[in-house]
């Protein structure tokens, strides 16, 4: 849609690079271009626009083949309008000065146009074929019989038209008939997948089968040699005794005869002993007896009243030890006299 604004009474258009504009005043073209950009009045002014870049018309109908069979076609066709002057005669593109807008529905004619042309082709090559057939080629053929038979319209160049490209994108038949046609290859499918599953289990289990031999002869050996270990142990803890006992045997020789040569050392150091001590005894008895007989002679030459003295003074040592001493006055008048009678007899 063409860009109006407004200004004091007059109109000014802004087209667009994609838009043919065609500018008619009193009945003569004063415009005629894409993206143009000028001043009108809009009570004067006839305008049209027609767009010139490429268009995508998506169309979907039905057919049905030779057989019977109703199809639906869905396809596309590319078309651009080369010859604006000639479609803007043909087909009302004209738009409203004030507002840019279209007066009527031009794009839409053209859609009803392509779609009715491309219809009449593809109803006519699929009444020739079958079902099966137009599944697996149809698409080629109807897409070739659409491009051939807009070319060779003669309505499209005199409408200014030009298709640039047809695509047919899928031909389906009805849902019930799909699933029909879907059932034997389903089938199919589904008993090679139950084959390839039956024969996945069959190697399975013949996989499962030699795993269990291998396993088997693995622990058939495994006992074999737990076998041959017990024996080797057997054989190897009788030895380990033997070489025990034999250890023990000449460990206690060795210390019976430790113990009889500490016991006859040990009765040769008491005999060495018991001898040592009856001669020390003996000459501790003999040097007794010889100080003794010493003392006596000493003794012997001693009047009596110096051995009384010594008698005293070795009972004093003998004595025990006097703290506190008590004199009375009876003992001490006994001692002083005694002292006193001493004295006087005393020729000093």
């Amino acid at each position: 849609m063409a860009d109006i604004t407004r200004r004091l009474g007059w109109r000014h258009l802004r087209g667009a690079p994609t838009a043919h504009v065609r500018h008619h005043m009193s009945g003569r073209l004063v415009h005629d271009g894409p993206g143009l950009s000028f001043w009108y009045r809009s009570l004067t002014a006839a305008l049209s626009e027609v767009p010139v870049d490429d268009r995508e018309l998506a169309m979907t109908f039905h057919a049905r083949t030779s057989d019977f069979q109703d199809v639906a076609v869905q396809a596309t066709v590319t078309y651009r309008i080369s010859d604006p002057a000639v479609a803007a005669s043909r087909i009302d593109f004209s738009i409203d000065p004030d507002s840019g807008a279209w007066r009527g529905t031009p794009l839409e004619q053209l859609g009803s146009l392509l779609t009715e042309t491309a219809q009449q082709h593809a109803l006519d090559v699929l009444a020739r074929t079958s079902l099966a057939s137009a599944l697996v080629d149809g698409v080629a053929a109807v897409r070739e019989r659409i491009a051939d038979g807009l070319a060779a319209e003669p309505r499209l160049p005199a409408t200014g038209i030009e298709v640039v490209a047809v695509r047919v994108v899928a031909l389906r038949p009805e849902p019930e008939v799909e699933r029909a046609l879907r059932t034997p290859a389903r089938e199919q499918i589904q008993q090679e997948a139950d084959k390839a599953t039956y024969e996945r289990r069959a190697v399975a289990v013949e996989r499962e089968r030699a795993i269990a031999e291998n396993e088997l002869a693995s622990q058939i050996e495994l006992a074999r040699r737990e076998e041959q270990l017990v024996d080797q142990r057997g054989t190897n803890a009788r030895r380990e005794a033997e070489e025990l006992a034999a250890a023990d045997a000449v460990r206690a020789g060795a210390e019976a005869a430790r113990t009889v040569r500490l016991a006859e050392a040990e009765a040769t150091r008491k005999v060495r002993l018991a001898g040592a001590e009856a001669q020390a005894e003996r000459e501790v008895g003999a040097a007794r007896a010889e100080a003794q007989a010493a003392w006596l002679r000493v003794h012997g030459d001693v009047d009596v009243t110096t051995l009384h003295a010594l008698t005293g003074t070795r009972l004093a040592e003998n004595l025990p030890r006097i703290e506190n001493l008590t004199v009375s006055p009876d003992v001490l008048t006994g001692l002083l006299a005694k002292l006193g009678n001493g004295a006087a007899g005393d020729p000093a």
